[in-house]
């Protein structure tokens, strides 16, 4: 279902020619976790859900990917937040933006029109419709970066305490990093640099990991906040991965 959605994607103009690598890559890495939510991911999912419940500004940070694949769950994780999604991508194009803003139009359109995730009180309607799509018009730029990731909006990723990035690269994790800024990602590898360098990582896949992010933010209350050890958490990521090898 993953590659259907992002061959659809690449179809429609929303992903950069190099995004099914990168894609590919990341499956081969789920296959040596058997293609499940391990337990380091579930404790990590936890933890990021308290974490962006505890900000003072979260956003979630989005780029052609995990448009593709999880947009509709993105923007429900928005709406409980309150918080908005910000579209950053390195092959920015007028026409790549606008493909992707649109996309995630039309997910809080049909978001807006289902019902609310379990255990949610309040108006989901009025929730999703005050979501805010950012990334189009950016008014800022990530300081000690360069190239067109470094644009940013003051509104989302310049002034956020906590980002939320599916599948993030390394060079703008470590430049948030810098800031200041509490970084939860979704990596499938433990070994990369992104990885290595953030808050937070989280060794899963997205289209499976963010409907339990969905829950957790839903339902798990900030004062279970973990003592975190991400470098702990990826060893068990990867131990996980060695011991499929070992079988």
């Amino acid at each position: 279902m993953g590659r259907k959605l992002l061959t659809e994607a690449a179809a429609d103009g929303l992903l950069a020619d190099s995004a099914l690598i990168a894609h590919g890559r990341g499956e081969a890495y789920d296959y040596l976790l058997g293609e499940a939510t391990c337990e380091s991911a579930r404790a990590a999912i936890t933890q990021s859900a308290i974490l962006m419940k505890d900000a003072k500004r979260c956003v979630i940070s989005v780029n052609g990917n995990a448009v593709a694949l999880a947009a509709a769950d993105l923007i429900r994780c928005a709406a409980v937040l309150q918080c908005p999604i910000e579209i950053n991508i390195y092959y920015r194009t007028p026409e790549r933006m606008t493909a992707l803003s649109s996309r995630l139009d039309r997910a809080k359109k049909e978001v807006r029109e289902n019902s609310a995730p379990n255990g949610w009180v309040g108006d989901w309607q009025t929730a999703v419709s005050d979501v805010k799509i950012l990334g189009i018009n950016p008014d800022s730029r990530i300081p000690n970066l360069d190239g067109p990731r470094a644009n940013c909006c003051s509104e989302g990723i310049l002034n956020a305490d906590v980002i939320f990035v599916p599948l993030e690269d390394g060079d703008r994790c470590e430049a948030l990093m810098k800031m200041g800024k509490k970084m939860i990602v979704v990596d499938l590898n433990p070994l990369s640099r992104t990885a290595r360098r953030a808050t937070v990582t989280i060794v899963d896949e997205l289209m499976r990991m963010v409907p339990i992010l969905l829950s957790d933010l839903v339902n798990v209350e900030p004062e279970r906040a973990l003592k975190w050890d991400n470098q702990a958490n990826l060893d068990n990521s990867l131990a996980v991965m060695l011991r499929r090898l070992d079988e």
